[in-house]
């Protein structure tokens, strides 16, 4: 039983990853045209429930900060607004943010930005560094945050060395 598991999980993480990033994302973002690729892709799961799938996107062959990215996840269960918002908020301060007010004006952004989510939804965050990040929900764009620290702040929930989950982060970077 657990081999059955387990090859199913190895097989289901081998699975090919949408292959570009969509052009409705990449246009409305205002990304330049490039040949956007998914380099990694995990799945996070919270006491053996599955929480979403994510995907990150990125101009060409490599994962690199300095240049836009996308981070893309396709949830497994309803969650509302207000769950996504305060633990992104309590990520982003266990990572080292620490002004209280800067993470109240994050907060408000992200309330703004962020829809309750149901099973089977995409938000995608585009982070254009310099400038900051935009979110999508279903493909339709829900709104910029546009401040560069907020964005390296959220997208470090994922991304820094010190992330909650270094497995997903592992699996998110494996082509890069």
């Amino acid at each position: 039983m657990l081999r059955r598991l387990f090859l199913t999980m190895v097989l289901a993480l081998s699975l090919p990853v949408q292959a570009t990033l969509p052009a409705q994302v990449r246009e409305a973002a205002g990304l330049p045209a490039a040949d956007w690729r998914a380099v990694g892709r995990g799945e996070l799961r919270w006491f053996g429930l599955a929480v979403y799938e994510a995907a990150l996107w990125v101009p060409g062959d490599r994962f690199d900060r300095t240049r836009p990215f996308a981070l893309a996840l396709t949830y497994a269960r309803a969650i509302p607004r207000e769950r996504l918002v305060s633990t992104s908020v309590s990520e982003m301060r266990r990572l080292g943010w620490r002004d209280e007010a800067q993470l109240a004006l994050w907060q408000d952004e992200l309330v703004r930005v962020f829809p309750d989510v149901r099973e089977g939804d995409t938000i995608v965050g585009v982070s254009i560094p310099g400038r900051g990040a935009r979110f999508f929900h279903q493909g339709r764009g829900r709104g910029e945050v546009a401040d560069a620290e907020f964005a390296r702040a959220f997208f470090a929930i994922w991304l820094d060395e010190r992330t909650r989950v270094p497995e997903l982060r592992a699996q998110l970077l494996r082509g890069s």
